[in-house]
């Protein structure tokens, strides 16, 4: 832990920092997956508001 003191001894603790990385590209079945996934929040939102139209 990183710690520094002022002028007055009051000391100030900073959280250790993670190492940066690059984040790598999804694969083709990670893709495949975002894609249903899409799908099926894109069908669940629009059903909620037809049902919102109905029940109104």
């Amino acid at each position: 832990m990183y710690t520094t003191t002022d002028e007055r001894g009051i000391l100030n603790n900073y959280a250790n920092e993670p190492k940066v990385y690059y984040a790598a590209y999804p694969s083709v079945e990670q893709q495949r997956r975002y894609t249903i996934q899409a799908g099926v929040a894109a069908f669940l939102v629009t059903a909620l508001i037809v049902v919102a139209f109905v029940v109104s």
